[in-house]
């Protein structure tokens, strides 16, 4: 018999009787047990890679672990850290308005979330950094089936779409279809899903697309169970996940927080400077291919690392508020009273204020072959096509940022256009057909074309 899909008054009004009956006290939350031990309570998701310089790499590297036993030293106290690993940002906001948790990282929707219920709760929470972000969105993407006739969004009136309400993902799919003159309540019917449901959901034909984040539909096209519908970056808008800590913590541990962001500092420089090393540590730690996880955490991957808390995010944090509002999963939040640049400010240390104003990098196509530990980077994709075609049965994975947003994705599962003598990648066949349009003479053309074609180019010249 099929289930109906929880709407999302019905889903706010279970998560707010899960949070109401959560006990308001502090046992857990960093507090010293009887031999004067003082244990600190870490919520993260795994498998959300880009928060990774705060969870899955983080603890992989020990070195929070190694602040903490400094302090304790300094301090005659020992320290202990306890990892939590959830799939999604709603249970960590549970735990810490319980007391439980003393400092968490989730997207930015579910981060507005946890400003909301700490105000409610009377258990406030404050953003004290940032992990990873796309200045253009391009963290979330909507996913169709590989053999769905499905090419546009538009598409999707009528169909049944699978996502997480309350998650950035769930924020980009409203967007989006406003954008394209599609009601997000009227026109489809949404499927309140968790990522790996809506992701066999898909597989098994009752959903007929899936908009998700990190890393679900980079590893669904991966293992050839979706392609790319909608990339987020199309919205223009900045994505971002964040860490998170409660109030009461941080003014009675504001040692402890600032041990914690100087190790995500530390974190952030590991993977900044040896990319592959992070990507292979963070697949090994979670199971997802590292190839998926190069995709988003790559040296020109769809995700910029970075701690410092940029004023484009905060003020796409506040363009984020009416879109939870109108789905009823928060009232007004005070963005400005949630951030709190202190913490990240003292561990940081002098560079803080360049940091702040430093850009991504811009794109770049990159080439990983099977036996190296590092990816070769290219200016233009046809110079990356050409070493592919070179090393043909030693590829590992090849990346292509699309031509119109800037989106990394897989050079195989993109959609390309010749163009004259230009070989152009899109991550999606509306924009392929958008930029064919504009372009008379403009074709697409398959990946295999992509490769001879390139290497026909380059015997004629």
């Amino acid at each position: 018999m099929k289930r109906t899909a929880p709407t999302k008054r019905t889903a706010l009004a279970a998560a707010s009787a899960v949070l109401l009956a959560l006990p308001l006290t502090s046992c857990g939350g960093a507090s010293a047990d009887d031999s004067g031990t003082v244990t600190v309570t870490i919520g993260y998701q795994s498998k959300t890679i880009n928060t990774v310089t705060a969870g899955t790499l983080l603890r992989s590297l020990g070195y929070f672990e190694r602040e903490l036993a400094a302090r304790g030293k300094r301090e005659g106290v020992t320290y202990k850290v306890k990892w939590q690993d959830y799939a999604t940002g709603a249970p960590i906001t549970a735990q810490m308005t319980a007391g439980k948790i003393d400092i968490g990282s989730m997207g930015d929707f579910p981060l507005l979330i946890n400003a909301a219920r700490g105000t409610q709760l009377n258990r406030p929470t404050k953003l004290v950094s940032v992990t990873g972000y796309n200045l253009r969105g391009g963290l979330n993407t909507i996913v169709t089936g590989t053999d769905s006739k499905l090419s546009a969004l538009r598409d999707l009136r009528g169909k049944k779409v699978s996502t997480s309400v309350g998650s950035a993902a769930d924020g980009t799919l409203v967007r989006a279809l406003r954008q394209a003159g599609i009601d997000p309540e009227k026109d489809i019917r949404k499927l309140n899903q968790q990522p790996a449901v809506g992701a066999s959901a898909l597989q098994a034909g009752s959903a007929d697309a899936l908009s998700q984040f990190v890393a679900w539909p980079g590893l669904l096209a991966f293992q050839d169970r979706a392609r790319a519908l909608y990339d987020g970056a199309e919205l223009d808008l900045p994505t971002f996940h964040g860490v998170t800590a409660r109030d009461d913590f941080a003014k009675k541990r504001p040692g402890v927080l600032e041990d914690f962001l100087r190790a995500q500092a530390k974190a952030t420089d590991h993977l900044n400077k040896q990319p592959v090393a992070a990507a292979e540590t963070v697949a090994k730690a979670t199971g997802l291919p590292s190839e998926v996880v190069y995709l988003y955490n790559g040296a020109h991957g769809i995700a910029t690392f970075d701690p410092t808390i940029k004023p484009a995010l905060v003020a796409a944090l506040k363009k984020d508020v009416p879109v939870l509002k109108s789905a009823k999963l928060v009232g007004d939040v005070d963005v400005d009273a949630f951030v709190d640049e202190r913490y990240v400010k003292k561990a940081y240390g002098d560079g803080y204020a360049s940091a702040l104003t430093a850009t991504p990098k811009p794109p770049r196509s990159e080439l990983w072959l099977k036996g190296e530990n590092k990816t070769r980077s290219f200016a233009e994709p046809a110079d990356m096509l050409r070493q592919a075609a070179a090393h043909q049965g030693k590829v590992r994975a090849a990346y292509v940022p699309d031509t119109t947003t800037g989106t990394s994705w897989f050079a195989d599962k993109a959609v390309w256009v010749a163009d004259g003598e230009k070989l152009l990648p899109f991550v999606t066949p509306s924009t392929a057909t958008a930029y064919t349009k504009a372009h008379p003479g403009a074709r697409t053309i398959s990946y295999k074309q992509a490769l001879t074609h390139n290497a026909a180019q380059g015997q004629a010249s």
